[in-house]
């Protein structure tokens, strides 16, 4: 048996037709399969709420939880995705993918670890670990994330270098993004600093342990990352 393939190049002159082609292609293709679930990135440096707050988000939806929480430092060393999460607000409905990503930093220190009872070699590792995690995270805001909900904790200062050049890369890729001033259940929460530090943008303040305000934050969410 005989196969013969048949190789044929097609030289468009004008790529702006070649490129028209194509999107009018793509659009039958949404329009017959349906648009992909929006990925949500949860964002923010470490310990500030954010498995807290992907777990109350999942839970309210599936009674499931995303992760473990805990108050050592980069507890979430991957990024965690559940899929098919159903916001409801308002009448309306918006089906997104939720990713929760290790907390960001631009500095990582082994002894950081050694304060929550670890030896130095068990230290050492988690740090590597959690490296690894930030590297991670960053792939993920570069490649695979539609949107971004930027977790900080209203009772710590938001002018914080990571957060700037954080905010600062989310604008640069022009991704939707609603920054949670978290932890507002605290005494010494301030989240009115975190309004006043990123004006561009919108942000809610919630209690992701507590529940407070969450149905602000699904109303928020349904309006941005439609």
């Amino acid at each position: 048996m005989f196969i013969f393939i048949y190789n044929r190049t097609i030289t468009y002159p004008n790529l702006g037709v070649f490129m028209a082609v194509m999107m009018r292609i793509k659009g039958f293709f949404s329009k017959l399969f349906g648009k992909k679930r929006s990925r949500v990135g949860i964002y923010g440096p470490p310990n500030a709420g954010k498995t807290t707050l992907a777990n109350r988000i999942v839970r309210d939806v599936t009674g499931e939880a995303i992760g473990p929480v805990s108050e050592v430092p980069h507890e979430t060393r991957r990024a965690r995705r559940k899929e098919g999460v159903e916001i409801n607000s308002g009448g309306s409905k918006l089906l997104i993918d939720i990713v929760d990503t290790p907390g960001v930093t631009t500095k990582i220190d082994y002894h950081e670890f050694l304060e929550y009872g670890m030896d130095q070699d068990e230290a050492v590792a988690r740090a590597r670990e959690a490296t690894e995690g930030v590297a991670e995270a960053m792939h993920w805001l570069r490649e695979d994330i539609d949107g971004v909900i930027y977790v900080l904790d209203s009772t710590q200062d938001p002018f914080m270098h990571v957060n700037i050049m954080m905010i600062g890369i989310i604008e640069s890729r022009k991704l939707p993004v609603i920054i949670v001033a978290n932890k507002i259940d605290l005494p010494d929460a301030a989240p009115q600093r975190i309004r006043s530090a990123f004006p561009q943008h919108p942000v809610v303040m919630v209690s992701g342990l507590e529940g407070n305000n969450m149905d602000d934050l699904y109303g928020k969410i349904s309006e941005v990352f439609r």
